[in-house]
């Protein structure tokens, strides 16, 4: 019992504790709309986007949350854009845009070589630089994502699965697809303290790709992929303090165990699955 209180004495624990897990069931959250959508490089592409706009927010002495989510979410927008009116596929789309917003920040920092060291964080995450601010931002921006969804959730739904046909029956798409992209940029942005630029597309995809492997049920595949990024979230962060490794990397790892125990349990469940229909 000790051993899961000692590490609460420390206030960056504590708060660095309720940033993985917020972050981490709400990257499972959004991360399942990213895998049925076949977008799964969206989430790594817009990381290096929103580090983009971190570095110009800062030359700037603007707000970091606001210049790195003006900036996400325009690039995030500009991806759905190109994609619906050219013949650009996602992942051309994304290459572009992305990696053009990462090489303008990476520019300003070889440029602005004073604030170098503080990028390392934004890069690789840093739980000692959590703040409770930080908390409450994570805090609430997890539950405007929760909201929006629900409110839009039969929208998001049929536009996951084919956006032509919700179109259609008079869903208005672009309208969905503008939310979507802005509480896309909200959540890289605020994962970024804990899990770093480098490690968020994975926080976005492993989730819900072992929640795919458990389900075959949209509603379960969300609950179970929000409950394992809130249990890994928490594990990793364990981990972290007492093997004194990156938070973000070993949230990630942790996550990658429970995508191996799912590929193991699923490939069980089809094979019961064809026993079954075989007898």
């Amino acid at each position: 019992m000790d051993v899961l209180l000692t590490p609460f004495q420390f206030e960056f624990f504590r708060n660095g504790l309720a940033a993985a897990v917020l972050t981490g069931g709400l990257c499972g959250l959004i991360g399942v709309y990213i895998v049925l959508r076949g977008m799964s490089y969206i989430g790594h592409g817009l990381s290096h986007a929103v580090f983009g706009g971190a570095v110009v927010a800062f030359v700037m002495q603007l707000n970091f949350y606001m210049g790195a989510g003006v900036w996400g979410f325009l690039a995030a927008l500009l991806i759905n854009q190109t994609v619906r009116r050219t013949q650009i596929n996602a992942d051309a789309a994304i290459g572009v845009v992305t990696t053009a917003s990462f090489a303008v920040g990476v520019a300003l920092v070889s440029r602005y070589r004073r604030f170098t060291q503080s990028f390392d964080a934004a890069l690789f995450g840093n739980i000692l630089g959590v703040s409770a601010a930080d908390v409450w931002v994570i805090g609430g921006v997890t539950a405007v994502v929760v909201l929006v969804v629900l409110f839009l959730y039969r929208q998001l739904l049929f536009t996951t699965f084919d956006a032509e046909v919700a179109q259609v029956y008079g869903v208005p798409v672009g309208w969905v697809e503008t939310w979507f992209a802005l509480i896309l940029a909200a959540t890289i942005i605020v994962s970024m303290q804990i899990l770093g630029v480098t490690m968020i597309a994975a926080a976005l995809v492993i989730p819900a790709i072992s929640a795919r492997l458990l389900t075959d049920s949209f509603h379960r595949m969300i609950a179970l992929s929000t409950v394992l990024g809130v249990l890994t979230g928490l594990i990793g962060m364990y981990l972290s303090f007492y093997v004194d490794v990156s938070s973000g990397a070993t949230i990630v790892l942790v996550q990658a165990s429970v995508f191996c125990l799912a590929m193991l349990v699923g490939r069980g469940r089809r094979y019961r699955l064809v026993r079954a229909e075989l007898a």
